[in-house]
């Protein structure tokens, strides 16, 4: 069973060659083994028992429900999932149990996708390490004293070790291709609108997308078509169905007529050599299969984190707001007046990084504040946005870049800074990707001389999902970076 390559589980299963029982017992193995790595908060072996029944019995009787049915799959403890605990990492929803599911897991579930758990992350998604979980934080599969990424840092241990063929998680700022840089695997962050946000527990409306987090591009493709397309439920979702990804053989991608930007804003001044130099070389690879590659220019970039900060706390404190320990969340035992019970509540349930939030987006959205705060933050996101139209109308299909400024850095260091300060620096790369809606995806290219993965972004306009994974799955063929993890 390898599932470094293009998934051939539901195959498998389909020609009796492995059974539900063989792979369960894999999966169920691999988890044990890597339970020290804090990648998952629930697991949900009652659930996935009935799943792999199910599954063999459809495969049994050849009638399989698609390239997913029996496919072993994790999912971010942001999405809501029905009648198992989604917790957000934090004890405010501790004990949530919803009744519903988020769109894109009821995809999944409908093509016979199997749930491995729910994975652990930064409380409420606000952070880039996954170190701010009430469950302790996520370490690194190829070396535990380094952070994993987040903030959708278990989901992507979880794929880097092998307890699981893909995952979902959710990416406001980098989120997804966050860790997916540091875990050494793919992470995909679709074009605003493409995918559901339905029972995705919301950080920043405006930003938000469910990621896919994988081995290889091909499985990343195989997640993107099961869960893309319009939702009743969500009225930010596109209107029509878009095509499917298909992607090629990598022995019929050429990249003679394809433009590379390379953004000389990216050249930020913590950016470590051997990202730099694994750019260079990246670039040259690709203007050495006959691409067109040339620097461009994205001229607000620098001021991105700046506008993410403002826009992501006046967000955060209208999203929170619902907490009161009444209708949502995690209720204080002092109830002598209902002022007291809503400020025990959210002071006892909320961790410090978004109480932290709340506060700072009530100030600037404060009446003589709301002008010079958030109001010009929304201005300067729409030019960050019109950098990125610019660029595409030159005629360039995509972007190179890193997508962190660094390896995976060592946890008690990372923990030394402030979470802004954490996001500001890790999320430098791949916040501005946010603002103007558009699709990114990681992709690691090598290791570094600590031993620990090295991986590049590549960014494309607007829907254009496919070009963009195809660039993406003929970089993963050129470089060959191995999918070792650290049992390997």
């Amino acid at each position: 069973m390898d599932s470094t390559k293009k998934c051939k589980l539901a195959s498998q299963l389909r020609e009796r060659s492995v059974s539900c029982d063989e792979i369960s017992s894999v999966i169920s193995n691999t988890v044990r083994k890597t339970k020290h790595l804090n990648a998952f908060i629930t697991l949900t072996e009652g659930v996935s028992q009935k799943q792999w029944l199910d599954a063999q019995e459809r495969h049994n009787v050849g009638k399989g429900l698609g390239e997913l049915d029996g496919v072993p799959i994790a999912v971010k403890d942001n999405f809501c999932t029905r009648n198992i605990r989604t917790t957000c990492a934090s004890r405010m929803l501790r004990d949530f149990i919803p009744t519903y599911n988020a769109t894109v897991y009821e995809k999944l579930l409908n093509r016979g996708a199997i749930l491995i758990g729910k994975t652990n992350m930064d409380e409420f998604a606000m952070g880039s390490g996954a170190t701010d979980s009430i469950f302790g934080p996520v370490r690194n599969p190829w070396n535990d004293r380094h952070i994993s990424g987040g903030s959708s840092g278990g989901s992507a241990v979880a794929v880097a070790t092998g307890s699981c063929y893909a995952a979902l998680g959710s990416d406001t700022g980098g989120s997804t291709r966050n860790p997916a840089s540091y875990c050494g695997i793919v992470g995909l962050k679709p074009t605003y609108g493409l995918l559901s946000r339905h029972g995705l527990i919301p950080l920043v409306n405006s930003l938000d997308v469910p990621g896919i987090l994988s081995k290889t591009v091909d499985d990343c493709a195989a997640v993107l078509n099961a869960i893309a397309g319009p939702d009743p439920r969500d009225s930010t979702t596109l209107k029509k169905a878009t095509n499917p990804v298909i992607l090629p053989p990598v022995e019929k991608i050429s990249m003679r007529g394809i433009k590379v930007g390379i953004p000389r804003e990216y050249h930020n001044p913590q950016l470590e050599t051997n990202v730099l130099e694994t750019w260079k070389i990246v670039a040259s690879l690709l203007e050495n299969a006959g691409a067109t590659v040339s620097t461009v220019s994205l001229p607000h970039t620098s001021s991105s984190i700046a506008v993410y900060s403002v826009l992501n706390a006046c967000e955060v404190a209208s999203n929170m707001a619902r907490y009161d320990g009444i209708e949502f969340g995690h209720r204080a035992s002092d109830a002598t007046s209902t002022e007291k019970l809503y400020a025990e509540s959210r002071a006892e349930g909320f961790n410090c990084v978004v109480k932290t939030r709340i506060l700072s987006g009530n100030f600037f959205l404060l009446r003589r504040n709301y002008e010079k705060y958030f109001k010009q933050a929304l201005k300067v996101r729409r030019l960050i946005a019109q950098d990125f139209e610019n660029v595409f109308k030159e005629g360039y299909h995509v972007l190179l870049t890193p997508t962190t400024l660094s390896e995976a850095p060592v946890y008690e260091e990372f923990i030394g800074y402030s979470n802004r300060d954490q996001c500001a620096l890790q999320d430098y790369c791949t916040q501005p990707v946010n603002m103007a809606g558009i699709p990114a995806i990681s992709i690691p290219i090598c290791l570094s001389s600590n031993n620990l993965p090295i991986s590049l972004q590549i960014i494309g306009p607007r829907l254009s999902e496919s070009s963009l994974l195809t660039v993406a799955k003929f970089v993963e063929h050129a470089v060959d970076f191995k999918h070792r993890t650290f049992s390997e």
